[in-house]
């Protein structure tokens, strides 16, 4: 399932159900998905700091933080765990900002056949010429977690995309 969005004169608002997250594992792996916005506020002492907030409202042009939170909340080790995101629609990946500590990020730009690092990602045009693929062309993220999960491990995974 995608965000569902409505659109406004100007505005999208991004309704935050982002169980799009696919988790392959052995073992039970427990997601649950934040989407993001950075925001300046004035602290206590009276000084900005950058706060995330969830993203109830987005402009085109606005960057929102998609973070997918796991565990293993089953009895044995998960092994070979891989989360696979599907970039919401509208939506372009921030190039070198997918993070997952432990894991191999890869993408797919032909709509989750096959991954790869974007170096090794082409796009053909109608002709058949084929060229690098750019973070527009991304149609999904996926992490491989390189050890088992044991029980009880905990984590995050995240990606910055900007609204077009």
């Amino acid at each position: 399932m995608q965000p569902k969005r409505a659109f406004i004169p100007g505005i999208v608002i991004v309704l935050v159900a982002l169980t799009a997250v696919w988790a392959h594992a052995q073992g039970q792996i427990q997601l649950t998905s934040v989407a993001e916005v950075e925001v300046e506020r004035f602290n206590q002492e009276g000084k900005k700091e950058v706060q995330r907030v969830k993203a109830t409202k987005v402009l085109p042009g606005n960057e929102v933080i998609f973070t997918t939170l796991y565990e293993n909340t089953g009895k044995e080790a998960a092994e070979n765990a891989v989360i696979t995101n599907p970039m919401p629609e509208h939506m372009i990946y921030t190039q070198n900002s997918a993070r997952g500590m432990g894991t191999m990020i890869t993408f797919s730009v032909d709509g989750g056949k096959t991954y790869d690092a974007p170096a090794k990602l082409f796009i053909f045009d109608a002709s058949g010429r084929k060229f690098p693929a750019r973070p527009q062309d991304y149609t999904h993220i996926r992490w491989s977690f390189g050890d088992p999960l044991p029980p009880g491990a905990k984590g995050e995974v995240s990606f910055r995309a900007i609204l077009q």
